[in-house]
């Protein structure tokens, strides 16, 4: 859990660093009226509230379990994912409004080349700080901060497009290609915010762990097959960092109940080699018995 509740220095990067990346943009815009940067601004300002939400949802995580929360609190970063993309997806929405009343009405730009290269700072600023999160993320199995380090990946990229877009308005005069990258901005934004939805609502479902676990976790239940026994109704889910393994394990029923006991613990032990951090629940079983197998309410992996 300490290392857990280390995740909040990241937040506060995210936070301290979407208030500076709001202001420079901001200050793109109103050096070049342009609505390629204005969208990219909005994006930011979504940002600022995403980076707070996952601040809280870190926090919240990061608590150990409680008696009205037994398994913890891990699930609190799917809520932060969730949020981050409903913020994503209303962003997108004002930017094609936006855009739309431009290329309705189109307007000459102003100060191109001091704009560009405020919008290219902010874009560098977000970069590298999207690549400190994604690493953190990925290392520590947080579905916040690897949700919020996409979202600032995507900005990077958009960003880099606008700059693009504004600096060919400058050159050649079209100004009707600012507000067609405004819209192509809000498609991106609509396309990311849809996927961090769907993360969050997977994870808020007990999704099953990801295929290439489930493989190492049945690679450890077989190659027990040789000692006398087996398994079955293996059932994974995740819960941000958190993972949960349950199954049941078919011993002979000679066994005495130490020697079933001394075995869970042995396997249990092997899974956690292998998926830390897991939560393994195993249940023991006579092999002989038909009952044992008589589990078609469970929904299971094998």
């Amino acid at each position: 859990m300490a290392a857990r509740a280390r995740l909040t220095r990241y937040a506060w990067l995210s936070v301290l660093t979407a208030v500076v990346i709001i202001l420079l943009k901001v200050g793109a815009y109103r050096l070049t009226g342009s609505i390629g940067f204005l969208s990219d601004a909005l994006e930011s300002g979504a940002n600022i509230v995403a980076a707070v939400i996952t601040l809280v949802a870190l926090t919240v995580a990061a608590r150990p379990p409680d008696r009205e929360h037994t398994f913890g609190h891990s699930k609190a970063e799917y809520l932060s994912s969730g949020a981050e993309g409903t913020l994503i997806l209303v962003a997108a929405v004002v930017i094609a409004v936006q855009a739309v009343q431009r290329l309705l009405a189109p307007q000459p730009l102003e100060q191109v080349g001091l704009g560009v290269a405020v919008s290219a700072v902010a874009a560098a600023i977000n970069f590298g700080v999207a690549r400190v999160l994604l690493r953190a993320g990925q290392r520590h199995r947080s579905a916040a901060l690897t949700a919020d380090a996409h979202h600032l990946l995507t900005d990077v990229w958009t960003s880099l497009g606008v700059i693009v877009a504004v600096a060919l308005v400058g050159l050649t005069g079209w100004l009707w290609l600012d507000p067609v990258i405004g819209l192509l901005v809000a498609l991106q934004i609509i396309l990311t915010g849809l996927k961090l939805v769907r993360l969050s609502i997977n994870g808020l479902l007990d999704a099953s762990l990801p295929a290439d676990e489930v493989t190492r976790l049945t690679g450890v239940l077989d190659g027990y097959a040789p000692r006398g026994v087996g398994y079955h109704a293996l059932r994974t889910r995740q819960a941000g960092a958190q993972r949960f393994v349950s199954f049941h394990l078919l011993v002979p029923g000679s066994w005495s109940v130490q020697q079933g006991h001394e075995l869970l613990e042995e396997i249990e032990r092997d899974i956690r080699r292998q998926l830390e951090p897991v939560n393994v629940l195993g249940h023991i079983e006579p092999r002989e018995d038909p009952v044992s197998l008589e589990d078609d309410a469970l929904f299971r992996v094998d």
